[in-house]
């Protein structure tokens, strides 16, 4: 009964937050409406390290029935295991440090009770995604998050400057999500044919109970699960509307990409392993889109002068690296990664937003640098997230990247040698993007100053972007840093303290299945792991460091020492740097495949559907019909009563002898 009210608890403060500021928030000040959105969100923080704490297996928590419909059956149920409560722990623990670091990031805005309004339906809807028991919940949470995105990406819809652009980029980011949507509701149809339940523990109860359901149809069911989390969780072809989506305050950026939408995908896939296990075709599928992913969002990164979107490209990579630890059936290390990555992706955006504050709104990396000297607390947190983000040793980014690694290199499922060359190579690209960012924005020249000298540079600056002739970067207050220093000691060591628990314990023992014939790279990992310590140690001098380490050198040397050097590969490599800036061709794909073929179904559904259907047989069709029966009907009447007597006589005759025979 405890567990019960703590879970209604967790999911009720972000809602109780959402309703009193979307109520109120208008009429109340500033510091309570954040107050009570961070508090609220912090509270449920709380309460499910309580659960954490308490958990003994697997316990449902139903509210009241939804449907019934002879043996089919949905519940507003809700399931407390190790999987749901991790995911609520770094969904709310995080949230609260972006909502905390918001009150000062949004503290001038006028929308400001309207986004936190947003912000706590957001986590609000991320924990009804995590939390349910079913797929049917789940999906209720999935389109929440979707809704939500739109309104934060677009939130200054109205600005003066970059209101279309942002508009545009809330409509990208949620059209592209409908067509995963789709895919998640046809898998669903699927689910409820094949199981008749959408209930997680009916399903795999099923599947072990009768073997014959482990057929052709888990291909197909899968499959639509993983366009789904293609969509969510940003993956070839799908995955443009992120890098899009960063025209939404940075704080929304850090918790799309650290703790709510692009994780939603992997959970799915993590909390549908069970029949992942079942269709081998679907994980090989799974992992060269991972592998596609990770590899060519790594080097449009490299193009990026945005401070943002060289984090969302980052992320963007990161998503596909956890999608190839799924594809080999290495449920725990993706869900390692989400772990480790959601506290430094979390520390480098919210950095981000401090320098975007500091350089007065001013994103541009060539504008920046030297930035060290005036906010160092910025410039340390910001080089703790970029050094666990290429996997040093030791820190919390190193444990899981190198986990996955090591999964492909153990695995001899098809495909891994090119597997393994692929991650290595994205170790090396990481490295030099997240160095030439680093480098770019806290060394070398201060490069703010020289915009005021030249023409172009003083044709890009106005009033509300970048630094006067005599301003300086600056420090923010407490409420800014404050979140930096936080994410920055799980950057630290989150990754040292959960790896034994996380992937060789028996945290996820009951919620995640694995085939250990199928899949034995689990299996390989725990033989070769002898401690966290150890692992670190060892990875000193193995090829990935070394890799990385290489990433950095050429970074520092290309953009510190010897800024000809990229100047001179752009002047020669200009097909493929057109290529890199036209996203590989994905918008216009997306646009003429997606948009296009959507915009035309739509079209042949209302001409078929409504104009010829609807209107013409239904609607005009029908008063047609009437139309021309009353006009027969109409010549029957004459006016004259020995018409009708002789009417009524016939029609009395008929019914005599109907009753006769009878």
């Amino acid at each position: 009964m405890a567990k019960d009210l703590t879970l209604i608890f967790i999911l009720a403060l972000p809602l109780i937050g959402f309703a009193i500021n979307g109520v109120f928030g208008k009429k109340l000040p500033k510091v309570l409406v954040g107050g009570l959105a961070t508090a609220a969100v912090f509270l449920a923080f709380l309460l499910a390290l309580t659960l954490f704490n308490g958990l003994e297996g697997v316990q449902i928590v139903r509210l009241f029935e939804i449907l019934h419909y002879d043996n089919f059956q949905i519940n507003a149920s809700f399931q407390i295991d190790a999987l749901s409560v991790w995911m609520t722990l770094i969904i709310t623990g995080i949230g609260s440090l972006i909502h905390l670091f918001s009150m000062g990031y949004m503290s001038h805005d006028e929308g400001y009770h309207k986004f936190f309004t947003y912000l706590n339906l957001f986590i609000f809807s991320m924990l009804l995604l995590v939390l349910g028991s079913n797929y049917f919940v789940l999906f209720f949470g999935w389109e929440g998050v979707g809704m939500c995105s739109y309104l934060l990406i677009g939130f200054h819809y109205n600005d003066a400057e970059k209101g279309i652009a942002n508009s545009l980029a809330a409509r990208k980011a949620f059209i592209m999500n409908r067509i995963g949507d789709a895919g998640l509701l046809l898998g669903l149809f699927m689910l409820i044919g094949q199981f008749g339940s959408l209930e997680f523990l009916e399903i795999g109860k099923a599947l072990q109970s009768n073997p014959a359901l482990q057929g052709g149809a888990m291909f197909f069911i899968t499959l639509c699960l993983f366009i789904a989390a293609t969509g969510k969780s940003a993956q070839i072809p799908l995955f443009t509307w992120l890098p899009d989506a960063m025209a939404g305050p940075t704080p929304v950026s850090a918790l799309i990409h650290a703790a709510t939408m692009v994780t939603a995908g992997i959970y799915l896939t993590v909390r549908s392993n069970f029949l992942f296990e079942l269709a081998p075709l679907t994980q090989n599928i799974i992992l060269y889109v991972g592998l596609a992913t990770t590899l060519v969002a790594a080097f449009m990164a490299l193009r990026q002068n945005d401070i943002k979107k060289v984090l969302a490209y980052s992320t963007v990579s990161q998503l596909g690296l956890m999608f190839v630890a799924l594809g080999f059936g290495a449920y725990t290390v993706a869900l390692f990664h989400v772990t480790t990555h959601a506290f430094f992706k979390a520390l480098l955006f919210l950095g981000a937003g401090s320098v975007i504050m500091g350089m007065h709104h001013d994103q541009d990396i060539r504008n920046m640098g030297g930035l060290r000297k005036y906010m160092k607390i910025t410039w340390l947190t910001s080089l703790i997230g970029s050094l666990a983000l290429i996997g040093t040793p030791f820190l919390s980014g190193f444990y899981s990247k190198d986990s996955i690694i090591e999964a492909v290199k153990l695995s001899h499922l098809s495909g891994s040698g090119f597997a393994y060359f692929a991650v290595l190579a994205g170790v090396f690209v990481t490295a030099f993007y997240s160095f030439r960012m680093y480098f770019l924005v806290f060394h070398g020249k201060e490069r703010w100053r020289d915009l005021h000298h030249d023409a172009h540079g003083h044709d890009d600056h106005d009033e509300h972007h970048g630094l006067a002739p005599d301003q300086n970067p600056h420090e923010q207050p407490w409420v800014v840093t404050l979140p930096l220093v936080l994410l920055a000691i799980p950057s630290l060591a989150i990754g040292y303290l959960t790896i034994q628990p996380m992937l060789f314990g028996d945290w996820f023992a009951q919620v995640i299945y694995i085939n250990q014939e199928a899949h034995p790279v689990m299996h390989h990992l725990a033989e070769d792991f002898h401690g966290a310590s150890a692992m670190a140690i060892h990875a000193l001098t193995s090829l990935p460091f070394i890799l990385a380490l290489s990433g950095v050198f050429c970074a520092w040397l290309f953009y510190m020492q010897m800024p000809q050097i990229p100047a001179a590969i752009h002047q020669r490599c200009r097909p493929l740097v057109a290529i890199l800036e036209n996203k590989y061709g994905f918008d216009s794909f997306n646009e003429k495949v997606f948009a296009g073929g959507s915009r035309l179904i739509g079209s042949k559904l209302w001409k078929i559907g409504d104009v010829q259907l609807i209107d013409g047989v239904m609607v005009n069709g029908t008063a047609n019909l009437i139309g021309r029966i009353s006009q027969k009907i109409r010549g029957m009447q004459s006016g004259m009563i020995y018409h009708y007597a002789f009417a009524m006589i016939i029609g009395v005759f008929l019914l005599l002898t109907l009753f006769t025979q009878v």
